[in-house]
């Protein structure tokens, strides 16, 4: 989820659409969270590890 995010960020700056730029965002926060509840030893979705 964090690399998809990055590749849309990338995707919409140099494009220079806004939507794929703020849906890249949204998914970057949304996968740094997990990562950082999964690193935390709470469990995701019912998973140990949300990947």
């Amino acid at each position: 989820m964090i690399i998809l995010g990055i590749i849309l960020l990338v995707i919409g700056f140099v494009a220079g659409v806004p939507i794929l730029w703020t849906i890249g965002v949204i998914l970057l926060v949304i996968g740094v969270v997990l990562e950082l509840l999964g690193m935390a030893g709470h469990a995701v979705g019912g998973r140990r590890h949300y990947y």
